[in-house]
């Protein structure tokens, strides 16, 4: 009887998890230099999108063959984060005339 396509042993193709979009070093040097820039410009944003960006480099777990520019874009985006945070609730006190 013919296989109709199989290959011998029952994985499937959606199961084979290919790899497509950037790899993890990749996502590690882009968050680090988002992590850098946000303290210039857009910190409330870019804060974010660096952690987002070191996480998935990190491959989504606290492992031990950590990679330098992931974990610098995971803390540097946290610090970005807060910095950017707090100088937005600095600037909506009474005094300031945003409330």
């Amino acid at each position: 009887m013919a296989g109709f396509g199989t290959r011998g042993y029952p994985r499937s193709r959606g199961r084979t998890w290919q790899r497509t979009g950037p790899d993890r070093a990749t996502l590690g040097i882009i968050g680090a230099i988002c992590a850098v820039a946000g303290f210039f410009a857009l910190g409330i944003v870019l804060g974010p999108v660096a952690m987002f960006c070191g996480w998935q480099s990190m491959g989504r777990k606290w492992s031990n063959d950590r990679d330098v520019p992931a974990l610098v874009a995971l803390i540097l985006g946290a610090i970005d984060t807060l910095l950017a945070l707090i100088a937005l609730l600095g600037a909506a006190t009474w005094g300031n005339g945003l409330l």
